[in-house]
């Protein structure tokens, strides 16, 4: 089997009873793209969302063909072969530029999907269900006009593999969003509403129509997935857990169709016990970001503080004081989402499970202190009763032989006990 046709190998196994699955890793963390390349013994899906990485630089300044250049500079690194990385794309439409008119929004989102198809992403979620600043704005934007936009979409990925060299398959396709929208809506009864059946036929349905008035034949044939809510959600504090019996109709009624299965977005912070019942009832495209630049930054705060416990320190390198001050200085990607008190909104940049302080970990003064962090706690190993204090799992480890007690591989370590669920959810091999 070629590696890069993982995602076929799972419909395979799926369509034969088998509860395999597959981690997307949605993050541009350099550690967290580090880990998931170390920890992985199989394909490593990698994908960067339209605010991440599009032809502008997105968030992280990066473009698709950056994206692609900085994970196979990564693999290379550890001598991971390239065709064990497959690269897609999330959300991948006209969000970033929703509060244009459509026209110009779709454009710039035809630029965007056809430069990450050239890049070599392999993996593509055509999502244009969002209004733009034209569309009507008593409503949520017809279901004909998304498809539509998402088949234009299709087109434009087609015909630039068409005339691309990236030596890739043809894009596999993943349609449809949230229902309800990202970041849920909790019901009445304190949980999340699951797509009805009804909806996602619908969805296939008229995707498939606005498909083949494309001309999108074949295109169709490599549409692999549904994007459904299927009753899992987090917010700042509380998480939403999988409840089978509430997703049962989603799962029986994928089954009736041989090319089909789920993605599941915004699985972060499940069990693993319910991540693996994900993939069982065929939510076999696990979508996780959040949950690990969280234990990215669970390991660097446990580092600052052993830091600040060290008997010798003379200078510290303040890490978590300067990701605070870079989150109050632009407070754009934290202010819109945490409500209450100045202290309750200090809680939430440090601790929240939505964890919008990864989008400042790469401002050059939060860099800085990291690097003066790793620095000083790589000149000797790391005290083993702060360890045990800190990290406890980590010292567990460190003390058996199986983990270097340093800052790099004790960061690399705690990302990876998220990695494992993941993996263990989806049947792959673990380390």
């Amino acid at each position: 089997m070629n590696d890069q046709l993982i995602l076929d190998e799972v419909i395979r196994a799926q369509k034969q009873g088998e509860v395999r699955g597959i981690a997307s890793i949605c993050s541009a963390n350099p550690f967290v793209l580090e880990a998931s390349l170390l920890h992985s013994r199989g394909v490593v899906l990698i994908e960067s969302t339209c605010n991440q990485v599009n032809q502008y630089g997105g968030y992280t300044g990066m473009t698709p063909a950056d994206f692609v250049r900085r994970v196979g500079e990564l693999a290379d690194k550890h001598r991971i072969p390239r065709e064990r990385v497959l690269i897609g794309g999330d959300h991948l439409g006209p969000n970033p530029w929703k509060d244009e008119p459509a026209d110009r929004a779709m454009e710039k989102a035809r630029v965007l999907v056809r430069e990450c198809v050239r890049a070599g992403y392999v993996k593509i979620h055509l999502d244009a269900s969002m209004r733009c600043a034209d569309d009507s704005p008593e409503r949520p934007l017809d279901e004909e006009i998304s498809a539509q936009r998402a088949a234009e979409l299709a087109r434009v990925a087609e015909d630039a593999f068409a005339s691309s060299s990236s030596g890739q398959p043809p894009p596999r396709y993943v349609i449809g969003t949230e229902v309800p929208p990202p970041g849920g809506i909790q019901g009445e009864e304190g949980t999340l509403s699951v797509t009805p059946v009804d909806d996602v036929a619908r969805t296939i349905e008229i995707t498939r129509a606005a498909f083949l008035r494309q001309g999108l034949e074949d295109a169709w044939e490599r549409v692999i997935a549904v994007v459904v809510q299927p009753g899992v959600e987090y917010g700042d504090q509380a998480i939403f857990e999988y409840q089978p019996e509430r997703a049962a109709g989603l799962s029986r009624f994928i089954e009736r169709h041989d090319r089909l299965i789920y993605e599941a977005h915004s699985t972060d912070y499940q069990t693993r016990e319910a991540l693996r019942h994900l993939v069982r009832d065929h939510f076999a495209i696990l979508k996780v970001g959040p949950a690990l630049t969280f234990a990215f930054r669970e390991a660097v705060f446990a580092l600052a503080m052993i830091e600040e416990e060290l008997p010798s320190l003379v200078s510290p390198s303040r890490v978590r004081e300067a990701l605070e001050a870079a989150m109050l200085a632009n407070p754009a990607h934290w202010a819109k989402y945490y409500s209450g008190t100045p202290d309750e909104q200090r809680f939430a940049r440090r601790y929240s499970l939505s964890d919008r302080s990864r989008y400042y970990w790469p401002v050059p003064a939060v860099q800085k202190a990291l690097s003066r962090l790793l620095q000083t706690l790589s000149g000797q190993p790391i005290p083993l009763t702060l360890l045990s204090q800190y990290l406890p799992l980590q010292y567990r480890r460190v003390r058996e032989g199986t983990l270097e007690n340093a800052p790099r591989a004790l960061i690399m370590d705690k990302i990876g006990s998220v990695l494992a669920d993941y993996a263990y959810a989806c049947g792959e091999p673990t380390p």
